[in-house]
């Protein structure tokens, strides 16, 4: 666990996997802020989480919007040091030809912008902290697609490879400075899934045995986990948390 407390930001935190990071983070000590797109859903996962989480509203589809809750968060906080980024959803259909455009648009929306937006405007942030993390949850489709998760996987797709050059990014500017180098201290990662489950989904479906899905609490520790391994080791990865 880090010396001293983090600052860390849950974007996409209404649901039950934003309730989880949060409330993880929380529990170790950091300062949270909790994110989403409606004030009474995301008032009540952060009262869930757990005291001290600190939730805000803000349509992270719009880079102005961005741009006004990292002002928010600076005016109450000295630096930020992790952004989980948790914004998504699922798109299906039955094959190539039936992926109608209104998913694609949706999926680009809340898969690609979302993400493309919080990385731009939060990376300074991230990489002038001395444990900046990013980290973003994609899907094991990427590498196996199927012709009705295409729009899905396709999205995903281009969200990792988002991700991985804010990696670079964080390289070029730390360990691999060709003239001032220094230790690598910031990192992105993609956390993989086949998919999520929490303590709801099991009860209401106390049949089904879940095979490879990754319960909303080890996502949690995982990302939780990230501020204990060096960047270096980090930085880049694709890290596997399907069984």
């Amino acid at each position: 666990m880090a010396e001293e407390p983090l600052t860390v930001v849950v974007t996409g935190g209404s649901n039950s996997s934003g309730i989880a990071v949060a409330r993880a983070f929380a529990v170790a000590g950091h300062q949270v802020f909790t994110v989403g797109s409606d004030e009474t859903r995301i008032k009540a996962a952060a009262a869930e989480a757990g005291d001290g989480v600190v939730p805000l509203v803000c349509d992270l589809s719009k880079l102005e919007s961005v741009r006004e809750l990292a002002s928010t968060i600076h005016g109450s906080t000295e630096r930020i040091d992790g952004i989980v980024h948790l914004v998504g959803g699922w798109r299906g259909a039955k094959g190539i030809e039936d992926q109608p455009d209104e998913d694609w648009d949706a999926l680009e929306q809340s898969a690609i912008t979302t993400l493309r937006n919080v990385s731009r405007i939060f990376y300074k942030d991230l990489e002038a902290s001395p444990r900046g993390r990013f980290a973003m949850v994609s899907s094991t489709a990427v590498a196996a697609p199927t012709a009705g998760a295409a729009s899905y996987a396709a999205a995903k797709a281009a969200a990792e490879t988002w991700t991985l050059a804010v990696a670079d990014g964080f390289h070029r500017a730390q360990a691999g400075n060709r003239d001032e180098p220094t230790d690598q201290h910031s990192a992105a990662v993609v956390f993989v899934v086949k998919a999520l489950l929490d303590a709801a989904t099991r009860r209401e479906n106390p049949e089904r045995k879940f095979p490879g899905y990754t319960h909303v609490e080890e996502l949690a520790a995982a990302a939780v986990g990230l501020f204990d391994k060096p960047a270096a080791e980090l930085n880049g990865q694709r890290l596997l948390l399907a069984k």
